[in-house]
């Protein structure tokens, strides 16, 4: 019994040590689990940099400040974003320079071994440290990039601090458009405080400066054009905003004349938008100052001069059948002097070219003394004054340039315009006024010549008439409207005249003329009647000369390939944009200015400068 009862005492006696030593066991297991998964999450989250020199400080080398153990920049290489490797260059911290490009807010200074630098002594991004390039502000060697509130932008990647600091614009006449806004905001707060009785001196005040500010915009488009004291009348001018702002007035009223002021603001708009296209067709259609200025010192000098003493040696070219004969309509000085002087420039035998221009009585003397004072090489050029022509049939003759008609089309998707030169009704005298002459070549005064054309002469054009390039772009068929339903194949092409070789003996066999003339008078007298009988005169007559032989559109069409323009026998500029014009387009006009005499004091004198 006392051994049974000394064997339960010593179980009793020993199982409490035995549970606690078990449960110890237990916590001691779940504690290092636990640390087993917040070390990983300690470092992943960057809190390794408390630990740094504790755990590392019997190594003098690890003791130094901002060191970082091997594995924990591997760990930190995976698992970082990956950026490009240039993206820290422009904004990398350059000791050697006198100021900081750039400082990232985070960075610590034991990280690169110098003090913090201090904000304030950052450069402010101004324009002397800055450079403009296309209207954008360029970031330089000595730019900080900070946001609004002057602290340096905080890098990130996307960040919209960096971005717009890169691609800020600078605000062309940013005073004009200053004024105008409080010139704005003060209109539609003056009503509501007119109508408070205690404020008639801020009443006054608010009249006054609107009253300024109208009259100095209406003298002023450019901060140029801005009187010198401006600064203080847009400073009083917003002073006065400002109190206006702090009394409580009704929101309705100054809504409705906010309303008010953005309705006549559109209309505004609306008339200018109208006025300027009425001032771009006129531009676009009268000669320039400069070039009648030209016409017109050349007409007096003509009768002061050289009106007795004409020279007539190279005649008898003018009517023989061997030659190459070049027909051109113009009353443009330059512009036929520029169609005919790249044409010799690019042939290859200048001795068998003669040009005939064709103008009218207002320009001829000035037109005749221009190719009396200027020689181009071997060539021969004979001026015709239309208007005297005696011819059988036609009594007056009156001078009419190539027509160019402009044609929209619009579908569900999109709408396209296109320009169609065609003959004017002088061309439909060509035989008549040459009858000595079998074939000549017509070129338009907005042409100019790349390559020689005289392979164009001993062209088998296989019966046609009319070697034009075609425009494909346009078919017969959509010009039902002007064509009507039947009398043509309506998926044939249309014509573009500016280069033609033309078949005169043909011509005079099948009496186009007459044929053209039939069907003016059954169309009426409109221009789309005459491109209507244009081109069903030459229906079937039509012989397609090769694509590189021309190239139009230079005149409308901004996005022509460059190397179609470079390798094309014939530049037409066709459309409203004219390269002597200042609104021609700017990278076609060099090709049209490089055949421009600039040495001929004429120019110099009426300010020449296409």
């Amino acid at each position: 019994m006392k051994g049974g009862g000394g064997g339960g005492s010593g179980a009793s006696a020993y199982g409490f040590p035995a549970k606690r030593r078990w449960r110890g066991l237990v916590i001691g297991v779940l504690g290092l689990v636990i640390l087993s998964m917040l070390v990983p999450l300690v470092f992943l989250l960057g809190l390794y940099n408390g630990f740094h020199t504790a755990g590392y400080a019997s190594d003098p080398q690890n003791s130094k400040p901002g060191f970082q153990p091997s594995h924990v920049d591997d760990v930190i290489r995976k698992l970082g974003p990956t950026l490009p490797k240039d993206v820290f260059q422009k904004y990398a911290i350059e000791p050697k320079k006198e100021t900081v490009d750039f400082i990232h807010e985070s960075q610590e200074p034991k990280a690169t071994g110098l003090p913090p630098p201090k904000v304030d002594a950052l450069p402010k991004h101004t324009h002397e440290n800055s450079t403009k390039v296309g209207g954008r502000v360029q970031p330089t060697d000595r730019m900080t990039a900070v946001d609004e509130s002057g602290k340096p932008c905080e890098w990130k990647f996307g960040s919209y601090c960096i971005w717009r600091q890169e691609h800020r614009e600078v605000i062309k006449d940013s005073m004009v458009k200053k004024l105008k806004d409080q010139l704005f905001v003060a209109r539609a707060y003056y009503p509501t405080i007119a109508k408070l009785p205690t404020q008639s001196q801020l009443t006054q005040e608010m009249k006054q400066n609107i009253q300024e500010l109208e009259r100095v915009l209406s003298e002023s488009t450019t901060d140029l054009d801005l009187p010198l004291q401006i600064e203080k009348k847009s400073l009083k001018m917003e002073a006065t905003i400002a109190k206006a702002k702090s009394f409580p007035v009704d929101c309705n009223n100054v809504d409705k004349k906010l309303r008010q002021i953005f309705d006549m603001t559109e209309d505004e708009a609306n008339f200018h938008m109208k006025q300027s296209a009425f001032l771009f067709q006129l531009a676009v259609q009268t000669m320039p100052k400069s070039m009648h200025c030209l016409s017109m010192q050349l007409t007096v000098e003509y009768f002061r001069i050289y009106s007795t003493k004409l020279e007539l040696s190279q005649a008898e070219k003018y009517s023989d059948p061997t030659l190459n004969h070049y027909i051109i309509f113009s009353n443009n000085i330059l512009a036929s002097s520029v169609v005919i002087n790249s044409t010799v420039s690019n042939s290859k035998e200048s001795r068998n070219q003669v040009f005939h221009v064709l103008t009218d009585g207002q320009n001829y003397f000035a037109m005749n003394l221009w190719f009396l004072r200027n020689s181009y090489e071997e060539a021969a050029v004979e001026v015709i004054n239309v208007e005297q022509l005696k011819l059988d049939d036609h009594e007056n003759v009156t001078f009419v340039l190539p027509q160019e008609f402009r044609i929209s089309f619009r579908t569900l998707t999109h709408s396209r315009t296109e320009y169609i030169s065609m003959f004017s009704h002088l061309h439909y005298l060509l035989p008549e006024i040459f009858k000595n002459l079998d074939k000549v070549v017509v070129l338009e005064d907005d042409v100019i010549v790349q390559r020689d054309l005289s392979a164009l002469w001993s062209l088998d054009m296989d019966g046609k008439v009319n070697g034009a390039a075609q425009c494909c772009h346009v078919r017969l068929g959509e010009l039902k409207s002007i064509l009507g339903e039947n009398g043509y194949v309506q998926n044939d092409c249309t014509w573009m005249s500016g280069l033609n070789v033309i078949d005169l003996a043909k011509w005079r066999e099948l009496d186009l003329s007459q044929t053209f003339r039939s069907l003016v008078r059954e169309g009426g007298s409109t221009d789309a009647v005459a491109l209507r009988a244009s081109l069903l005169t030459f229906q079937s007559l039509i012989y397609a000369l090769d694509d590189s032989w021309s190239l139009y559109g230079l005149g409308h069409d901004y996005k022509l390939n460059v190397q179609d323009v470079e390798n094309a026998a014939t530049l037409h500029y066709n459309g409203y944009l004219k390269p002597w014009l200042e609104l021609g387009i700017p990278k076609y006009k060099a090709y049209w200015k490089k055949f421009l005499d600039r040495e001929d004091p004429f120019l110099s004198k009426c300010n020449i400068n296409p």
